[in-house]
C-alpha cells in the first residue's frame, strides 16, 4: 500500500478528518475527534493503528511486521511496518477494525451523529 491509497482508505470513512497535531510530518486520522490511524507522511515506512489488546497480541505473534505501537500506548496500538509482508487487503481490514474500534467507544450521541453523516 502506498501513502495515497492509505490516505484514500482512511478518508473514505464517515466522520474522518486528516490532521497534523504532532508536527508537519505526522499525519493523523481521527473519527469524531478520536485517533484511529497515523503515519509519517514523508517516509511512510510504518502506520500506527488502534487495536484490541488481545487481537494486537495475536497479530504481533503472527506477523513479524507488527510490533507494539511506536510512541503510543503499547497495549492498545500496533505499529505495522510497510515492508510489503502484510498484504494491502489485510492492512485495509486492520484500518477498518481500528476505525470501528474507535467508533464503538464513542458516546452514543456521537455514534448517532456519525450515522447521520
Amino acid at each position: 500500500m502506498n501513502i495515497s491509497t492509505f490516505q484514500s482508505n482512511c478518508l473514505a470513512k464517515k466522520g474522518v478528518t486528516e490532521e497534523f497535531p504532532f508536527g508537519e510530518t505526522t499525519l493523523v486520522y481521527k473519527v469524531m475527534g478520536k485517533m484511529f490511524a497515523l503515519t509519517n507522511i514523508d517516509e511512510f515506512t510504518s502506520v500506527n493503528l488502534k487495536c484490541d489488546p488481545e487481537v494486537g497480541a495475536e497479530l504481533r505473534e503472527q506477523y513479524p511486521a507488527v510490533s507494539p505501537g511506536y510512541h503510543m500506548n503499547k497495549k492498545h496500538w500496533i505499529t505495522v511496518q510497510m515492508d510489503g509482508s502484510v498484504s494491502d487487503k489485510i492492512l485495509q481490514q486492520w484500518i477498518d477494525a481500528s476505525y470501528q474500534l474507535v467508533v464503538s467507544s464513542l458516546p452514543k450521541r456521537q455514534q448517532v451523529e456519525l450515522q447521520a453523516l
